[in-house]
């Protein structure tokens, strides 16, 4: 699988595994619990693999659209509420812990590490929505990605300079030398 880590967020990232939007249905790159753990994994969301259910695969999907909705449509209810659910999942705080004679914390030990993963996600995406960092779609008429243009200008028109923009400008130089 090529998972693409170009969104800039976590939450982007995660809506950018449904490739190739422009098309009617788009490339589904969550085909499998397996394929959810490997993303969660590669993004840095979970330590390792984690087991992962069709349960947590259907709610990843759920949460991948309503993220996609928030940032390029008008916000629903519904999608509000979704995301309010997915953060709400409980963090133990941190511990304490007697190692030595001395007194530590301990990081806190998630009870779901999915469950905890969709939580930073819609955290992010709140944190993504309330702030003044623009997402767009990139530019490249095949490829659909969304990304945050944190730019100085927002200027930013495509979700990879390797990849689409590289194609894009290499398309214009040929097509100026052409002429």
């Amino acid at each position: 699988m090529e998972w693409v880590f170009d969104g800039g967020r976590p939450s982007l990232d995660l809506v950018n595994t449904l490739r190739n939007r422009y098309q009617a249905e788009g490339f589904e790159q969550l085909t499998s619990p397996e394929a959810l753990a490997e993303w969660l994994s590669l993004a840095g969301l979970t330590e390792g693999r984690v087991p992962v259910t069709e349960e947590d695969l259907e709610t990843a999907k759920w949460l991948r659209e309503a993220v996609n909705r928030l940032v390029t449509t008008p916000p629903a209810q519904q999608d509000v509420e979704l995301v309010n659910k997915a953060v709400e999942e409980p963090l133990p705080n941190a511990r304490l812990q007697l190692s030595g004679g001395e007194l530590h914390k301990a990081a806190p030990i998630p009870r779901n590490p999915v469950a905890a993963a969709f939580a930073l996600i819609a955290a992010d995406v709140i944190e993504l929505v309330t702030s003044p960092v623009d997402v767009r779609v990139c530019a490249a008429e095949d490829c659909g990605l969304r990304f945050a243009d944190a730019s100085p200008r927002r200027t930013r028109q495509w979700c990879s300079m390797s990849r689409c923009g590289n194609r894009a400008k290499a398309r214009a130089h040929y097509a100026r030398t052409r002429a």
